[in-house]
């Protein structure tokens, strides 16, 4: 599977992105899915993960109730629809697949085995 993720960009506080993540391969509709940020000098950090079917979704307590992650699998493709931005959400968002998401391992980076390539997004305050 390879993702290509994008839509990054600078927008002011409070503004809105919409991430997408487009994925080669057959299997994309058995995959769970993640997005992941790192900002400079910072650790990779879970942001938000769905599940193959769309079923259940999980997020990271800084982004709750503004960030929003969907799929659509006839397009092969995971977004993340990112609301009330912040400064701190300055970071490279990274998407990534994994084969076996569940409730226990969903936040951890090395449970997805696949990863795009990161899309800049920069929030000026």
């Amino acid at each position: 599977v390879q993702l290509q993720a994008f839509g990054g960009g600078l927008v002011q506080a409070g503004g809105s992105l919409r991430l997408s993540c487009v994925a080669s391969g057959r299997a994309f509709s058995s995959y769970g899915l993640g997005w992941f940020r790192q900002a400079p000098g910072k650790e990779r950090n879970f942001v938000a993960a769905i599940t193959w079917d769309s079923e259940t979704t999980y997020y990271a307590d800084s982004v709750k109730g503004r960030f929003t992650i969907s799929r659509d699998n006839a397009k092969n493709t995971v977004y993340l629809q990112m609301n009330s931005l912040k400064p701190e959400d300055t970071a490279t968002y990274y998407c990534a697949a994994s084969t076996w998401l569940t409730s226990t391992n969903y936040g951890l980076s090395n449970n997805y085995f696949y990863w795009g390539q990161g899309t800049q997004v920069t929030v000026s305050s």
